[in-house]
């Protein structure tokens, strides 16, 4: 016997189970909507092109080194972070009140956010959408956060956001209560708020005294430009709200697998930004010792060379396109089939995933008639689509709509 036989079988992870499935599937017309990663019109993964070259430049660089970093990270990463998420003239910037910790991509400044938060501020209530990332909820718990709420943000009867909801939500939250807002491509919904919408969202937070957390996983990728995609982020600077915003370089950069990510703290008094930091490196001593270098050095190359910078935008313009033009194929195919029901949802949402009002029933049709994977409360990555597959989902979509009926609360 085992010291350990008492241990249970933890649930698989849904979204890694889901591709194991697709992995282990024979059918050769499969179609994998589920994991969170950019695919080409080949349905193959894309390394940037400018990643490949600073990877060449990086390899042939005898002069560099394995030795570990600084604990807070690279510091031309990190300063090339606070100034993609900022804009290098915000006044946050200049004013010397921005502080970049180097993390584990974006689950690695959210959990470093979260220690702080934590014990340091002596915050226990975090306001999360409904839905959101599942990911929120085991990183404020772990930070041993006493109460996960939810706030109202997706509204099912017209698939958009649930703007008075959220709102009275938030209005209804303690002072120094932490809420976690989605920058841009809120996942799982693919559902923003108008810059409209954020100026009451921001109105709100301010009167009430939230700690407001951007999750900015999707920067640049989810409408082809940092600055449109940032907005949320500097609006609520504007107007004199301090915040914690966690930056990842898996999407837009496709550095997957190299967990580089950020971590921006902006505080109204410079004076702090030091306190803060010498407390993060603490925690981060004990989480991860010491940050990666390699996709930190490529992030850092890119941002800080104005030509190899330009090459960036083209392709984080390039995977944003694409997937918009998947969006409106789909919505296309689904309007000529007459499938039930109003699709306008799918052009509607921004970034990698629509939450297509598919019900769990729907999504086991698909996947077992058609061999097309998806979450199962109705999440499909819009970058699996591709010109030769498209019909092929739609005929799917369409087939599970048409004889599966569930309930649209699903």
């Amino acid at each position: 016997m085992s010291r350990f036989s008492e241990i249970q079988q933890a649930p698989p992870v849904a979204v890694f189970a889901l591709t194991a499935a697709y992995k282990a599937d024979s059918n050769p017309n499969k179609v994998n909507c589920g994991v969170g990663a950019y695919r080409t019109d080949d349905s193959q993964p894309w390394v940037l092109p400018v990643v490949r070259q600073v990877e060449t430049q990086l390899a042939a660089d005898h002069s560099l080194n394995h030795e570990y970093l600084p604990i807070s990270g690279l510091p031309e990463f990190t300063s090339a972070s606070v100034n993609l998420i900022l804009g290098a003239d915000n006044p946050a910037v200049l004013e010397n009140r921005a502080l970049g910790f180097q993390a584990l991509s974006g689950t690695g400044a959210l959990r470093l956010g979260a220690e702080f938060l934590s014990r340091q501020a002596k915050y226990n209530i975090v306001y999360l959408p409904d839905p959101t990332w599942p990911n929120h909820n085991g990183i404020f718990k772990a930070a041993m956060f006493s109460e996960l709420r939810k706030y109202r943000y997706f509204k099912a009867d017209t698939r958009g956001l649930h703007i008075e909801g959220m709102l009275e939500d938030l209005r209804g939250a303690p002072e120094n209560a932490v809420v976690i807002l989605h920058a841009c491509a809120h996942n799982p919904t693919g559902v923003d708020p108008t810059w409209e919408q954020w100026k009451q969202i921001a109105e709100v937070c301010k009167a009430k005294k939230l700690f407001v957390f951007f999750d900015a996983a999707y920067v640049g990728f989810a409408s082809g430009s940092v600055e449109t995609d940032r907005w949320p982020v500097t609006y609520f600077l504007s107007q004199g709200i301090e915040l914690f915003c966690a930056q990842s370089y898996s999407k837009n950069f496709g550095l997957y697998n190299e967990r580089i990510g950020c971590l921006t703290s902006v505080v109204n008094d410079p004076e702090v930004k030091l306190r803060i930091k010498s407390q993060m490196e603490i925690i981060a001593r004990v989480l991860w010792s010491n940050p990666p270098n390699h996709g930190a050095r490529i992030v850092s190359t890119v941002l800080n060379n104005p030509t190899l910078l330009a090459q960036w935008f083209e392709h984080i313009a390039t995977m944003s396109s694409r997937i918009k033009s998947m969006r409106q194929a789909l919505y296309e195919r689904l309007k000529a089939l007459g499938t039930p029901g109003t699709w306008h949802h799918i052009t509607d949402q921004i970034g990698m995933f629509s939450y297509t009002g598919l019900g769990p029933n729907q999504v086991e049709f698909m996947k077992k008639n058609y061999a097309v994977y998806a979450m199962k409360d109705g999440r499909m990555n819009m970058c699996a689509l591709t010109t030769k597959n498209v019909d092929y989902v739609a005929n799917a979509i369409h087939d599970a709509v048409s004889k599966v009926h569930e309930d649209p609360k699903l």
